[in-house]
């Protein structure tokens, strides 16, 4: 946690005893934080201002060299059919008979969620050179910011990948660079149902000690 002193001069100082309720709530929103799956997302979705302040927080990851490793690519409505498209053309060029159903279903995967986001981070050669995980590390630092803000906003997230995101079909779509990846897809959204909450590991089964 930032020490008080380290804080900007604007930053609005918790009363006494504030300091704890705010670590709790911040524990209780990361250990109750889920992914939940597009298909369990529906309407309404963040609107403009929670977006905005999504936004802000995904930005607030660190930043190595402030290179600006990262971008996120919003998919509106009205481009979600382009989306279908490239989902259904990526996977006739894996599996060129593709039975009418899988590609339906491909199609579908690009209209379910109301907000969804193409994570894209570049790992190509950099100055300062900075190394690729670093860089990987930013984002996913910036998408756990974005998720936790969603969760305590009440809305439902979740990142998707898969076979689709190295494909040529998306990699036009969305004008990926050379140096660029598309990582996973972001969805957020209000949640229909739950899944149970999945074990986490306790923290002698993650550190170990030098």
């Amino acid at each position: 946690m930032t020490p008080m002193s380290d804080l900007p001069n604007d930053t609005p100082m918790p009363a006494a005893g504030a300091e704890d309720d705010l670590v709790a709530l911040a524990a209780g929103l990361i250990a109750s934080r889920q992914n939940v799956l597009p298909k369990r997302l529906t309407a309404p979705g963040p609107d403009a201002a929670q977006l905005e302040r999504l936004l802000q927080a995904a930005a607030a990851a660190p930043d190595h060299h402030e290179l600006r490793p990262w971008r996120l690519v919003i998919v509106p409505e009205g481009k979600r059919a382009l989306l279908a498209e490239a989902f259904e053309s990526a996977l006739l060029d894996r599996d060129a008979q593709a039975t009418a159903e899988q590609r339906e279903s491909a199609r579908e995967k690009a209209h379910r969620a109301p907000l969804l986001m193409l994570a894209v981070v570049k790992l190509g050669p950099v100055e300062p050179p900075t190394p690729a995980a670093e860089r990987l590390v930013s984002l996913g630092a910036a998408l756990q910011n974005l998720l936790l803000l969603a969760h305590a906003m009440g809305f439902g997230g979740g990142l998707t990948s898969g076979q689709a995101m190295g494909s040529p079909r998306l990699r036009a779509l969305f004008g990926l660079a050379p140096d660029e990846d598309a990582v996973c897809f972001v969805s957020l959204g209000s949640v229909t149902r739950r899944k149970p909450m999945r074990p986490r590991p306790s923290p002698h089964e993650i550190v170990s000690e030098l």
